[in-house]
Order: structure tokens, then C-alpha cells, then sequence
């Protein structure tokens, strides 16, 4: 049995669900909803360090897929708590528990057509290995988003980094509770030394390869000649 293998057993055996409660297919199939749209429906997880600016990528990349035609959402790590995961702290089972239901949130999102762009830290290579799995093989595309720690923590606009060293948050992730990176991402930005146009660029650039959007035209190329004009070290904060 491999690893994924059993992370997707671990992960049912832990589900209960009412004999009852029977799953309705819609009327209307993904499928049909991708032609429509006239592009692929997928997850795109961004994951990084605090700072490393999985939020600002992940809505830039949305921006030009938008207006590429694209139907899209994203998740945001911090806007979810604010209602859905309003309930959860930051321990290591909380965390989990967040990252499961953002997970079946985009598989929804997903199931409707949509390209679902999801910004989280999610710190251990588990919880993300268990989103992989509750959808198809090359639905879930993991974009690492590499910064390094010193430079996310210059880029520290709420203090968080500091409150964590001087031990008043709790569990803080590279300070007080473990970063897992990803060992072999589908795809790995370098946003600790590149501008945000170029990384944005990377990302739909890697998608129009694949088959997953339709071809740019000279969008994409026009993200890198702006990111080429603007310094490679633009700060991405979140």
C-alpha cells in the first residue's frame, strides 16, 4: 500500500456518515459544465510559509485567469475564518480539521465548474496529501510558494513573527510549530526573489501548458514583461 494510499484509508475510516444521508448526483454534469466554461475546473493550492505570499499570488493568478475568461474563487486562509472555520484555533488537530473542510469546499467549487484557487499556509505534508485525494488524479495541482524564513519574516507587516519569537502566539508556524515543504510540487515559485508579476506568470504559464486554461495569447507574456520592469524582490506579503 503506498503512503497515499493510505492517508485516502485513514482519512474515510475517520469519516462517520449516517446509513441515511445518500449522496443525489446532479442533473447537470462537471463535464458539461467545463464545456460550457470552455476550460478545465481543478484545485490550485498555494502553500508557504506566513508571508510568503500565497494570498497575493493566488488572487493575482485568479485576476488574469479571469480575465482570460476563467470562472474562479479563492479561498483565502484568513477569510474562511471569519465564518466557515470561525470555530477552529491552531493546533495541530484544528489545523487539520481546517484544512479538511477548505478541501472539501473547493471540491465543490470544483464540482461546479469552477478553477478554485486556495491560499493556506498547510504546514503538514498530511493534511494537503488528504485534499489530493478526495478528488481525481491531476485535479489538485500543489504550487509551492518557496520564501524563505528571514525574508518572511522582514516582510512581518502585522508583527506576527515577532509576537511568536517572544512566545505569545502559540504553535506558530517556523517559529513554535513545524513547515513541512512540499518534497516534489507540481509546481515551486520562487516568491522570496522574484516579483509577483513574473511568479504570477509562472502559474498560468504553467496551466496553458497543460491543458488546464485556454492559450493566454500575449497576456501571459505581457505578466512577464511588466514583472521584468518591476524589481524581483516586489514584497509579496501573505
Amino acid at each position: 500500500m503506498t503512503r497515499r494510499d493510505s492517508i485516502i484509508l485513514n482519512h474515510f475510516k475517520e469519516q462517520t456518515v449516517n446509513t441515511d444521508i445518500v449522496w443525489h448526483q446532479s442533473a447537470v454534469a462537471r463535464q458539461q459544465r467545463e464545456r460550457q466554461n470552455r476550460h478545465r475546473s481543478f484545485i490550485l493550492w498555494f502553500t508557504g510559509l506566513s508571508g510568503a505570499g500565497k494570498s497575493t499570488l493566488a488572487n493575482r493568478v485568479e485576476e488574469l485567469l479571469f480575465q482570460n475568461g476563467c470562472r474562479t474563487y479563492v479561498l483565502d486562509g484568513d477569510n474562511v475564518r471569519h465564518g466557515l472555520c470561525r470555530d477552529l484555533g491552531f493546533s495541530p488537530d484544528e489545523r487539520r480539521e481546517n484544512i479538511r473542510r477548505v478541501g472539501e469546499t473547493a471540491k465543490l467549487f470544483m464540482d461546479a465548474g469552477v478553477i478554485v484557487l486556495t491560499a493556506f499556509i498547510s504546514p503538514f505534508s498530511e493534511d494537503r496529501d488528504m485534499v489530493r485525494a478526495l478528488v481525481e488524479s491531476g485535479d489538485f495541482i500543489e504550487v509551492y510558494c518557496n520564501t524563505p524564513l528571514h525574508v518572511c519574516e522582514r516582510r512581518d507587516t502585522k508583527g506576527l513573527y515577532r509576537r511568536a519569537r517572544r512566545g505569545e502566539i502559540a504553535d506558530f508556524t517556523g517559529i513554535s510549530s513545524p513547515y513541512q515543504a512540499p518534497l516534489s510540487p507540481d509546481l515551486e515559485v520562487p516568491t522570496g526573489r522574484r516579483g509577483l508579476e513574473e511568479c504570477a506568470a509562472m502559474v498560468v504559464g504553467f496551466l496553458a501548458e497543460r491543458g488546464k486554461v485556454p492559450a493566454f495569447g500575449g497576456l501571459a507574456a505581457n505578466a512577464v514583461s511588466v514583472g521584468d520592469r518591476q524589481s524581483n524582490h516586489a514584497e509579496m506579503s501573505s
